[in-house]
């Protein structure tokens, strides 16, 4: 039998090393779905519930593994479905290819059923590669550039191949004027600034006596030497979200989290250093950056097209982080005033006072910040950990301390509601010997983990460690806009917007094969916690939390906690418990343990 076009397109993939396709079928994809079938599921067809998901569990896959993910849909509808997944993976810098179907060539332009200009709708998100295949032999050219675009780009790409081209025989490129041939393989490459801009740079960072260092998720791979320089600075380390596992939060300098859901030590590194220098971030908050000509500034970022922005850099170097800092350390001369850095780390230390003083305070029924905190300790060393949009990216910013070789993302820069089920998803297929948990809240659940726990349960006995826990934070509102309504606009919560729901996300999992708690006591938090980590099978948790726990920001200004008043002065329904709430865990702060007068009154 000849080999048809659809049989290429899986060949390359997998000549490509993809051992993994997420997608959902389509009559626009019917050539592929049988060539799956010819090639024996290899690489996998890996069947979500959604395409969207599809997208997401590719990038949850990219993220983990390091490897590009790829994703399959149909024509119309299914094109249209990938887009926010692909959005996440294009604005998060991670590698993923979607391929995906078209009506036949014959009824382009008739306005035929499912036929939707992909080219054009694609030309944003796939901005560096969307290719459609009318010919054979424009293959193996237009998989090779995809693949090849996506993982030097670190982005989203696309090929689109109509339903008729998927069956026609395959020929490949010839010898010949207009023929295209191509090659498989993306090599690794470590780029490094020239040297007078190193010695500009370290003039820069030299010059200071309060030096902070801000990485990013460009960073992870250069711990070692972030170590390194902080070190030499006597630097205080904070970390963009997507960088919160590129360097250990149990070290005494890394203040954690940055911006509106970042940590005070943070917030304070920023407001009184004299010098910054930051690594793989493109961390968009300039509020929470220094004041402008406050601190003289060093840029490091592998993407020239990345560096320059979000503050006035002296220097920016574009170069692989652990290859340029290694060239630039050399060149780095010892802060002797130890003063700046034993501040930052008794600052740190009382934090974490504080945030085990926050998860402590009573709630009805239970806290959710006791929630997460409750796991921090209780993490194995190999966890890969997701966190969703909303008040749950709070707490698993503040609360839980990753180190070692624990991994953690969550979608940053688009801050898109659903990912933290699928990304986990992803990750049990990128590592299927590590036990996987996945925050969420409510409303991202109802959105779209439930019916992604379907397929969890269809594939979770494949995993050599069948663990993954689904915390649910179950308090029956949109709590993250809810808090943004009162504290930015100053607005009462609007329940037909904000209310949701009570829904048994334990009972749930059970029907479909899964283990399920449901935990209304804040005595029963940490042994479900354990139960779940020790479960033979996928676990969800439904934690029924207190909304009116405020994810009070670390800078926590007047004009923010004025139109919170002026929410409860409005009629907020929740008016008595957030007042409670918001008092209790805000006098944390103010409590003996530390310094608190000064680091307390500034944030107010």
């Amino acid at each position: 039998m000849s080999m048809k076009v659809s049989d290429h397109v899986l060949e390359r993939l997998r000549d490509w090393g993809v051992e993994h396709v997420f997608g959902y079928p389509g009559d626009g994809i019917n050539g592929l779905l049988a060539a799956w079938g010819r090639a024996d599921d290899n690489p996998r067809f890996i069947q979500a519930r959604h395409e969207e998901m599809c997208a997401f569990e590719a990038v949850g896959y990219a993220k983990f593994s390091g490897r590009a993910g790829v994703c399959a849909a149909t024509s119309g509808p299914g094109a249209i479905h990938l887009l926010n997944g692909l959005y996440d993976a294009k604005l998060d810098h991670v590698p993923v290819v979607a391929v995906v179907g078209q009506t036949d060539r014959s009824a382009m332009g008739s306005s035929y059923q499912q036929e939707v200009d992909l080219l054009s709708l694609y030309k944003d998100v796939a901005s560096d590669y969307a290719e459609m295949v009318t010919v054979p032999a424009q293959l193996p050219n237009v998989i090779d550039r995809a693949m090849r675009t996506a993982l030097a780009r670190r982005t989203a790409t696309a090929v689109v191949i109509p339903a008729d081209v998927q069956e026609l025989d395959y020929e490949p490129p010839e010898h010949a004027f207009k023929m295209v041939p191509s090659s498989l393989g993306m090599p690794h490459y470590a780029p490094v600034p020239a040297e007078d801009d190193l010695t500009r740079a370290a003039e820069v960072l030299n010059s200071g006596r309060k030096a902070a260092v801000l990485i990013g998720q460009g960073a992870r791979g250069a711990r070692r030497e972030v170590m390194a320089v902080a070190d030499r600075l006597g630097a205080g380390v904070a970390k963009a979200l997507l960088g919160k596992d590129a360097l250990d939060d149990d070290l005494p300098y890394v203040t954690g989290a940055i911006g509106l859901l970042g940590t005070r030590p943070s917030y304070e590194l920023m407001r009184d250093c004299d010098t910054l220098l930051v690594i793989g971030s493109s961390f968009p908050y300039t509020q929470f950056l220094p004041e402008f000509g406050q601190a003289r500034a060093v840029q490091i970022d592998i993407d020239p097209h990345m560096v320059g922005m979000r503050y006035p850099f002296e220097v920016n170097l574009v170069g692989d982080a652990r290859a340029t800092l290694t060239r630039l350390l050399p060149l780095l001369k010892g802060n002797r005033d130890k003063g700046w850095r034993r501040k930052i780390e008794k600052d740190t230390a009382r934090w974490w006072e504080v945030m085990q003083r926050r998860a402590a305070v009573d709630a009805d029924p239970v806290n959710p910040e006791y929630v997460v905190h409750a796991l921090d300790d209780l993490l194995p060393d190999d966890v890969v950990l997701a966190a969703d949009s909303g008040s749950a990216a709070n707490w698993y910013a503040r609360h839980l301390r990753l180190r070692g070789a624990m991994r953690g993302s969550l979608s940053g820069t688009l801050a898109t509601m659903g990912p933290g089920v699928p990304y986990v998803i992803g990750a049990k297929f990128a590592h299927g010997d590590r036990p996987a948990i996945a925050l969420v809240g409510d409303g991202a659940m109802q959105m779209n983990g439930m019916a992604e726990l379907i397929t969890v349960a269809k594939y979770w006995q494949e995993w050599s460690d069948p663990r993954l826990v689904v915390a649910v934070l179950n308090n029956q509102d949109l709590n993250q806009v809810t808090w943004e309504m009162r504290a930015m606009s100053g607005a009462p919560q609007f329940l037909p917007s904000q209310s949701i729901p009570d829904v048994a996300y334990a009972d749930f999992a059970r029907l479909i094969g899964l283990h399920g708690l449901r935990i209304e006591k804040p005595a029963d938090v940490r042994d479900a916690w354990e139960t779940a980590l020790c479960s033979d099978r996928p676990c969800v948790l439904d934690f029924v939390t207190d909304p009116a726990v405020p994810p009070i920001p670390p800078h926590a200004d007047l004009g923010q906690i004025e139109a919170a008043a002026t929410a409860v002065l409005k009629g907020d329904s929740d008016r008595t418990a957030m007042i409670r709430q918001g008092l209790r865990a805000k006098v944390q702060e103010f409590l003996p343990g530390g310094k608190s007068g000064r680091s307390g009154r500034r944030g107010t």
